[in-house]
């Protein structure tokens, strides 16, 4: 909008956009740089897709990582990025993330409730790339108590289909070696801890959260003790502006109009687009439906379309960061483990594989929509496992050997049958060539190599593997029935294109130049990362620094 408004409700230094990782940590951040920070929220709960998630935050050369013994470098991870990118990422952007990415958890960790642990052994996703580290990069928050937050408690995202059952929370580690509970004596070891501690916590009234839900907590908690004020149902309508130069911004607030004056300049810190319908149309790859994803529902690309609407420019906008997803009546589940365990397979709708199962979700779903591109169908793919894999590892929420939910069945999400040609018929797929598959899969066992894509031969493979199993921990053979095949969907935690900004996060115009006072960093920017995933946390890293950059060049820092 290009006019003044006559009269403003409300003025600060800077207005932040979206309470997710990224937006609390560019109000903390304005805040401890000497500026008057406002954040206001499009949703009525805060967190974003930050606190839906895993909370793993990948970030090379990080202090706490460090103080662990970690030995990193800059060169090493500049070297690594620039060789899985991809695409044409700026190497600017790539210089400020690795640069100002520790001193940005620094600052979390040493002025805000925000602090981290390692995560030991969860390798980057391509740990035999140059710079790449078999041993990870990445770090999550420290669990917190829920009882801090008062009735802000009751305002955090949360997704309930992800949760484990019976009230339990879990650290990444244990999460990993939850999944070998009836294989190993450290799997058993950490349920019993898990299931101890969580029932001696709630003997003592705590409401212990972990992962991503932790992470939005330390956050919230940290605005609300340092006075930043958080305004829920308050969305963004448009900007203001003069001569080209960010003023302020329309907003709804009680549901009314709104006008915020701000003397320095407005982060959009909105999330990405994972859904809208429309763009998801538009730009990305088919078939595709905002049913799939895992994203927060009201990321449906308010601030890529404002920035847009002012000059900004776009990139990236056919990508996400992908995962395939079961869908149930709860929504798309996201499959991490379960497709890597041993004794599984996925299969095309003419019965073939055509992926290593066990790599990266982030390289999984282009191969799905590669394949899809032949004429074949790949969507849905069918994830196959045996009687023996049902019994050894659990799947989605549900534990080993026990009986998988009847609504799974019923919604036809899953089915089962005593033999692989039965089961074939029931998912519509051509016996013989199922057959063929699980015999040709099953002729790689004994050896340890799968010679048509090459599952467990990275390191990664074997994170979620099972090490009781030789040669190779990801490859069993299928040959106990009853056989399972679950449908899957080509899935995502939320889409990857946005805003074209510079090393400062300045939202950048069609002609190359900063658009003065907007600036846009998360999911609302195109990511720094290219098409690449480089490991656990490789959303929430760079969207923590470039907030934290966002906010230390508003204050004049840079």
């Amino acid at each position: 909008m290009d006019k003044i408004a006559s009269s403003w409700d409300y003025e600060c230094d800077v207005l932040v956009v979206g309470s997710g990782s990224s937006g609390m940590t560019t109000a903390l951040a304005a805040k401890h740089f000497g500026l008057d920070a406002l954040l206001i929220e499009k949703a009525a709960l805060y967190g974003g897709s930050g606190a839906l998630s895993g909370g793993n935050v990948w970030i090379p050369n990080n202090p706490v990582n460090v103080a662990a013994g970690v030995r990193d470098s800059k060169t090493k991870a500049r070297a690594y990025l620039n060789a899985i990118a991809n695409h044409d990422v700026p190497q600017s952007r790539v210089d400020a993330f690795l640069d100002y990415g520790p001193e940005a958890i620094s600052f979390l960790e040493q002025n805000t409730h925000m602090n981290h642990v390692r995560v030991p052994g969860y390798s980057d996703y391509h740990p035999e790339a140059p710079g790449g580290d078999k041993n990870g990069r990445s770090i999550e928050p420290v669990p917190f108590d829920m009882r801090k937050l008062g009735s802000d408690a009751d305002l955090i995202n949360r997704q309930d289909i992800q949760k484990p059952p019976g009230g339990l929370w879990v650290k990444t580690p244990e999460y990993h070696q939850l999944t070998r509970v009836t294989r190993t004596w450290m799997g058993k070891w950490t349920a019993l801890r898990v299931g101890v501690r969580t029932y001696a916590y709630k003997a003592m009234r705590r409401q212990m959260v972990s992962l991503g839900t932790a992470g939005a907590a330390r956050l919230r908690l940290s605005l609300k003790e340092q006075g930043i004020p958080l305004w829920l149902k308050a969305p963004l309508v448009e900007l203001v502006m003069e001569d080209g130069v960010v003023l302020g911004a329309k907003i709804e607030k009680d549901g009314k109009p709104f006008t915020v004056r701000t003397k320095r300049g407005v982060v959009l810190t909105t999330g990405g687009f994972e859904h809208s319908e429309e763009l998801r149309q538009k730009y990305g790859p088919k078939p595709a439906s905002t049913a799939w994803t895992t994203g927060l529902g009201s990321n449906t690309g308010d601030g890529i379309n404002v920035g847009v609407s002012v000059g900004g420019t776009l990139d990236l906008m056919d990508d996400a960061w992908w995962g395939p997803v079961v869908m149930t009546g709860g929504g798309p589940f996201f499959l991490l483990a379960e497709r890597s365990l041993p004794g599984s397979i996925v299969v095309n709708g003419a019965g073939k594989r055509f992926v290593n199962e066990s790599t990266p979700y982030q390289d999984f779903v282009p191969k799905v929509y590669e394949g899809e591109e032949t004429g074949v169908s790949h969507v849905p793919a069918y994830l196959v496992f045996d009687n023996r894999h049902r019994t050894r590892y659990p799947f989605m929420v549900t534990p080993p050997r026990q009986k998988l939910p009847q609504e799974l069945f019923d919604d036809g999400v899953v089915a089962t049958a005593p033999t692989v040609e039965q089961l074939a018929k029931k998912i519509g797929i051509e016996a013989s060539s199922l057959r063929a598959t699980i015999d040709r899969f099953n002729g790689f066992v004994d050896s340890g190599r799968d010679l048509d894509f090459g599952r467990g031969d990275s390191i990664y493979d074997h994170y979620f593997g099972d090490p009781t199993v030789k040669p190779n921990p990801n490859l069993e053979k299928l040959e106990e029935g009853p056989f399972f095949a679950v449908k899957i969907w080509p899935g995502d935690v939320g889409t990857k294109g946005g805003l074209v900004c510079d090393e400062r996060s300045r939202v950048l115009h069609e002609n190359g130049e900063p658009i003065a006072g907007l600036y846009a960093a998360g999911n609302a920017s195109a990511s720094m990362m290219g098409k690449a995933y480089p490991g656990p946390g490789g959303t929430i890293g760079p969207a923590i620094t470039f907030g934290y950059l966002a906010a230390k060049d508003l204050a004049g820092r840079l």
